[in-house]
């Protein structure tokens, strides 16, 4: 049976999910709430991960041992490394890599997980057609795109640093949650999409940015999913 957990890392990313499904359940683990029910006809588990890597990364276990689920959708906004990203664009995931993973004392690439094998985590192909397709559906005053997501636990909100994700692994977006939730996925053998919404240029002027866009940029995120569901 299909059935799809829906990963966000903060509240306003899934409450519009949240209000918009019939709930059957509700159940707590780790201190976070699965909203188990149905969405635009589909089986979901909606739930908010909370910040960071760690908290992504236990959720899709639950997910995935709890709730059986055989899709994953990270929805969420991230900060743009590409210039033809604008504040509100949509970017959906061709993979994922951890930018603060760092072996390559021991001959590893930058971003690379020892022992696994690969450094980028690969997204669905199918899922991600499909989300891009219903982005330009249900959000077509926007631009949307494939592309790389970049990964830490760090708010990115210099130039600097932006240059370097830009230059070291060709990243699209950056944020907190994606290439962990894809690397607990890779492992299980969950097919997933990361859907990040831009709400910030991820420099020295996302401080400002991100307080006043991340509401509206959410909710183009939680639009393009509710479409998404219902053709998994």
């Amino acid at each position: 049976m299909t059935k799809i957990g829906i990963i966000g890392a903060m509240e306003l990313e899934v409450e519009e999910l949240k209000s918009e499904m019939t709930v059957s359940s509700i159940f707590t683990r780790a201190r976070m709430e699965f909203y188990e029910g149905s969405l635009n006809g589909a089986n979901v588990v909606v739930v908010r991960s909370g910040i960071g890597k760690v908290n992504a990364a236990l959720c899709v276990q639950i997910l995935v041992d709890v709730f059986q689920v055989s899709h994953i959708i990270n929805t969420g906004v991230a900060g743009s490394l590409n210039a033809d990203l604008d504040i509100g664009d949509i970017l959906i995931s061709k993979d994922a890599v951890h930018h603060d993973m760092d072996v390559t004392i021991f001959g590893y690439q930058l971003g690379e997980v020892p022992q696994m094998g690969v450094r980028e985590f690969p997204a669905d192909e199918r899922l991600a057609a499909l989300a891009e397709s219903s982005c330009r559906k249900v959000n077509p005053e926007i631009n949307v795109r494939l592309g790389h997501v970049v990964s830490g636990d760090q708010f990115i909100s210099s130039k600097e640093v932006k240059e370097r994700l830009i230059n070291l692994f060709h990243g699209d977006c950056a944020e907190m949650e994606g290439a962990s939730i894809a690397h607990s996925a890779y492992l299980n053998k969950v097919p997933f999409v990361i859907i990040r919404a831009i709400s910030d240029k991820a420099d020295d002027s996302a401080q400002m940015d991100y307080p006043t866009f991340e509401r509206a940029a959410a909710k183009h995120s939680a639009r393009l999913v509710k479409d998404l569901v219902a053709k998994i």
